[in-house]
């Protein structure tokens, strides 16, 4: 009874559609160690790093885990290898995407010309932890998009996003928006960040609407560019904005979590896509307001000019993974005893 009901009341996040068999059964040397390394003779003055993170958890997140890791192969001259084939996140589909099976290459340009197949063959080859690593104070590793820091700036300039989406996202810009436009960006947050431990809480319909109108007043937007992974937010947002509204035609769950189910051919890819592809947009409107993000944090990094930041702030939700799970509902639909999800002071 007490598995169940950690079951029912916990939220685990979103699991690999599948687990690949790794095919490479010499390599592990040690199963104890922190690195496993493999004996060969095959590129014996070289030492690959292998990135990996399975199960992995939203795109950016993932871009984060990424370049934290480029970040460890600089210090210690690693040559980086992303492997988001043998270790599935939950973007791994079964079938190749662009002739690979490696989620990170479905979305983004390889880190090098190196293959997984020759790393894996090679003499030094050591397998990164999957999870994030606090070193020390000095070198912990930055969880979210952090652009003050020069140095996290540098690598995240080393993620290439694949032609094909930056060419989707232009085109839907200008067959969607005039030059006059002055565009509010909206990343309308839901599905499982309300019961994310530790993190800012999402909005509510009636507070979104009160802070968009609020900002089309005061700075004059025109247009509303809105991202949101839930259907009742945009029909809401729909009805109230008309017209001004546009969205990109992406995936939004009614009542199912996205990644519990499998509506379409190649879903687990598509939604990876469309999340990328709404980033590019929100990095071309004027400004862009909603509570803290890394899709907020990257678009704001692609952005070729200022984007205004109006970002609302809810408060934090409990760290604990328990009370996490309820808290944000208990606010919403019982605001008389727990206290109403509403907007706080901007975090400075």
């Amino acid at each position: 009874m007490n598995q169940f009901l950690k079951k029912l009341i916990t939220s685990t996040g979103p699991k690999p559609f599948f687990k690949r068999k790794f095919p490479y059964n010499d390599f592990l040397l040690n199963q104890n160690s922190e690195y496993k390394i493999k004996k060969s003779t095959k590129n014996k003055n070289q030492k690959f790093y292998i990135i990996n993170r399975s199960p992995g958890a939203g795109l950016f997140s993932n871009v984060v885990f990424v370049i934290n890791q480029l970040i460890i192969c600089n210090k210690f001259n690693f040559i980086p290898i992303v492997d988001m084939e043998n270790f599935t996140t939950i973007y791994n589909e079964k079938e190749k995407i662009d002739n690979t099976y490696n989620a990170w290459e479905y979305y983004f340009e390889k880190i090098n010309k190196y293959s997984l197949k020759d790393v894996y063959k090679s003499q030094n080859v050591i397998l990164g932890n999957s999870f994030y690593q606090f070193i020390n104070k000095k070198n912990s590793f930055n969880i979210s998009i952090d652009l003050k820091k020069k140095e996290f700036s540098k690598y995240i300039k080393k993620i290439k996003i694949k032609k094909k989406f930056l060419n989707e996202a232009q085109k839907f810009f200008l067959d969607n928006f005039n030059y006059n436009d002055k565009i509010l960006g909206v990343h309308f947050r839901g599905s499982t960040y309300k019961n994310a431990a530790g993190h800012t809480f999402p909005s509510t319909i009636s507070e979104m609407i009160k802070n968009i109108n609020n900002l089309l007043n005061k700075f004059k937007y025109n247009k509303i560019f809105l991202v949101t992974e839930e259907d009742k937010y945009l029909k809401a947002l729909k009805k109230e904005f008309g017209d001004k509204l546009i969205f990109y035609k992406s995936y939004r769950m009614k009542t199912i979590d996205s990644f519990k189910l499998y509506p379409r051919k190649l879903h687990r890819f598509k939604l990876g896509k469309e999340t990328l592809i709404e980033a590019i947009i929100l990095s071309k409107c004027h400004g862009i307001t909603g509570v803290k993000s890394h899709i907020i944090s990257f678009a704001k990094l692609l952005s070729k000019k200022k984007l205004a930041d109006h970002e609302i702030f809810f408060g934090y939700n409990s760290k604990n993974k328990y009370v996490s799970s309820c808290m944000w509902y208990l606010k919403f639909y019982f605001p008389f005893i727990f206290g109403k999800i509403k907007l706080k002071k901007k975090l400075k």
